[in-house]
């Protein structure tokens, strides 16, 4: 018996029940797949101009032919629509509208969320609370923006590890870098005031930090509290002589100009920041179109979608106009709360910028189209080496990281057609298994990758590299025999006799093992996906490991504060010192008496731990401290 055929969608019929509202629209398939998301001042004209007589584009006729239902949300003003429709975007993905990749590559400046917090650099996830300023272009424009904070506002930049075992002043402090808040010489009113002044000026908000100061300066001199306006004093010609090297350099204080260039739907936008007159560089964008030729289309939806997770800078130049100008530019001010300027058709130096800009967004487009002809070649050439009908869509590397079998960490790379999906990469944390049973540990990951997803309808990969010999094969063959994992083609990575790049022994799906040599196209992607596997497997066990390091199992041991940590670490140089002390050496230990000794042996040599006692015991200052299960401070 067939099956009919699901009628296509009735867009007049539905257009005719809108409302003249501003709101956003949602075009669904059947497969409840979201296809676009769409604004509109209002709704009914927008959504009809879809199904008009009106010639559109293959893109939008693709699009229509796949749409099965519609789902419309008003909004108040089409200000809210924008936002929403950002929102959705970001969240939903959708099939034809153009999306701004996320890059998590490029390092911010992160103040962390804490009773003392800490400023530094940070690449990667926001997973640590706090505030993040940026994107910046380099890791040199973030050094030296650092380096300038430091110099203006004292704050620490050291580790919670380090911060919270510190019993004099470090090198920072005696340089004038940082005002000691480790061991209490700034009171937490002024380092609280400090941290916000920092915020102030990486917010570009120089001008308003300045008349602040000045007003802080007047006030001190008033209730003649001199050394403080002197010192208020000092750090307001800082700023000014920043300011005043600004207009000196003609730079504009809070400036981004955007140029895009376009190569078929290929597009390469190029953002040159300004912040505070400091030129932060350019940073190039490949924002995925979804079929779109359109450049103004393109770029309009870059900025909206940009600026609506980066805090926007008072003025945005762009090489030319794009839809909805004024729209974005009011939403942008409404939610930043400032006004917010975007200009086209600029002159004298802004011309130059945007000059600057096109050029630079021209150079990074023939490179990222080169890079892909070159990355089409290599895949190409893997295709061939292995004799698959078609081009790999999809390649996962698996490789295994520890040291000596400690903090073993497993990861899983995702290669596509365009390159690295690093959304999708993966850690295994290993555990259950013999120290350094590298066997084990890449069958646990196998096993634990493809099993969810032949329970979960997961996706699974065409090529599936492992870096290791015959032996680490074996075990991935054996999952995916076990789970009825088919049409993956399993190849091995193994180094050469003189482990030499280039000289690396592939093991065929088919059991032949081949040396493709250093020429061979099909070998260098294997290269490229395999070093990102062993980079990303490295970084996750070098975390791990300096997680169980910087916390230790001494935080774990009831009795143990800051002050006897700090005291155990530094009498035996170290975390491994006092693994190796018996029990009668970590007694000598300022602090420490027998019965405590004898938990912390046994807590780090993984021992039945002794019952606690209830008697209070002597600190190195004389007083007492209780030893049940409540933790002390020292």
């Amino acid at each position: 018996m067939s099956i009919a055929a699901a009628p296509a969608f009735d867009g007049k019929a539905f257009v005719k029940h809108l409302s003249t509202a501003p709101g956003v629209y949602r075009m669904i398939a059947a497969d409840d797949a979201v296809l676009y998301v769409g604004k509109a001042g209002a709704l009914k004209n927008r959504v009809s101009s879809y199904f008009n007589a009106t010639p559109k584009s293959a893109r939008i006729m693709a699009m229509l032919a796949q749409t099965a239902r519609m789902e419309v949300t008003v909004t108040r003003t089409e200000a809210e629509a924008l936002i929403l429709e950002n929102q959705l975007i970001k969240s939903l993905k959708p099939r034809y509208n153009v999306l701004l990749r996320d890059d998590k590559s490029y390092p911010y400046v992160l103040m962390t969320q804490e009773a003392w917090p800490r400023i530094a650099m940070h690449r990667g996830p926001r997973a640590i609370p706090g505030r993040y300023f940026g994107p910046y272009a380099s890791v040199g424009a973030v050094r030296d923006t650092l380096n300038l904070m430091h110099k203006l506002f004292k704050l620490r930049s050291c580790e919670d590890s380090v911060f919270r075992n510190r019993s004099r002043p470090c090198l920072q402090h005696q340089i004038g870098r940082c005002s000691a808040p480790c061991v209490g010489l700034v009171a937490a009113r002024d380092y609280a005031e400090s941290v916000r002044r920092s915020g102030l000026f990486l917010e570009g908000r120089s001008d308003e930090l300045s008349e602040e100061l000045a007003k802080s300066m007047e006030a001190a001199s008033v209730r003649l509290d001199f050394e403080e306006a002197a010192r208020l004093r000092d750090l307001l010609q800082s700023i000014r002589s920043l300011q005043a090297r600004q207009y000196v350099d003609g730079r504009a204080a809070d400036l981004d100009v955007l140029a895009i260039a376009m190569h078929g739907v290929t597009a390469c936008v190029l953002l040159l920041a300004f912040r505070d007159g400091r030129n932060l560089g350019t940073r190039a964008f490949f924002p995925k179109t979804n079929g779109s030729e359109n450049a103004e289309e393109v770029l309009a939806a870059f900025v909206s979608q940009y600026y609506g997770e980066q805090t926007p800078p008072r003025e945005i130049v762009l090489d030319r106009d794009i839809p909805d100008r004024d729209l974005i530019e009011h939403a942008l001010s409404s939610t930043s709360d400032r006004r917010v300027q975007i200009k086209c058709n600029v002159r004298a130096e802004r011309a130059g910028y945007v000059d600057l800009a096109r050029r630079n967004a021209e150079l990074a487009l023939a490179a990222e189209r080169t890079s892909h002809a070159a990355q089409h070649a290599r895949a190409e050439g893997l295709r061939e080496l292995l004799g698959l009908d078609a081009l790999p869509s999809r390649i996962e590397c698996f490789d295994i990281s520890h040291t000596m079998g400690e903090a073993t960490v497993a990861s899983c790379v995702v290669f596509d057609a365009q390159g690295p999906v690093r959304g999708q990469y993966r850690r295994f944390n290993i555990a259950g298994i013999e120290p350094g049973d590298d066997y084990a540990a890449m069958h646990q990951a196998i096993e634990r990758r493809f099993r969810r997803a032949m329970e979960e309808g997961g996706v699974t990969p065409d090529i599936l590299l492992i870096d290791g010999g015959a032996g680490q094969v074996a075990q991935a063959r054996a999952v995916l025999d076990d789970l009825g994992v088919e049409g993956v083609a399993l190849v091995g990575v193994a180094k050469g006799p003189e482990r030499r790049p280039g000289e690396e022994e592939l093991l065929l799906p088919d059991g032949r093992t081949v040396r493709p040599g250093a020429e061979s196209p099909a070998l260098q992607l294997v290269q490229q996906v395999r070093d990102e596997a062993h980079r990303f497997a490295i970084t996750g066990h070098r975390g791990r490991r300096q997680k169980a390091r910087n916390t230790s199992r001494l935080e774990d041991i009831a009795g143990i504060g800051p002050r006897r940590r700090a005291n155990l670490l530094r009498h035996f140089g170290g975390l491994g010192g006092l693994k190796a002390a018996g029990v009668e050496e970590i007694a000598r230990v300022d602090g420490i008496n027998d019965a405590l000794a004898e938990r912390i042996y046994a807590t780090l040599h993984g021992l039945d731990v002794p019952d606690k006692p209830t008697e209070r015991q002597p600190t190195p200052s004389g007083t007492t401290e209780p030893t049940g299960n409540a933790r002390s401070e020292g």
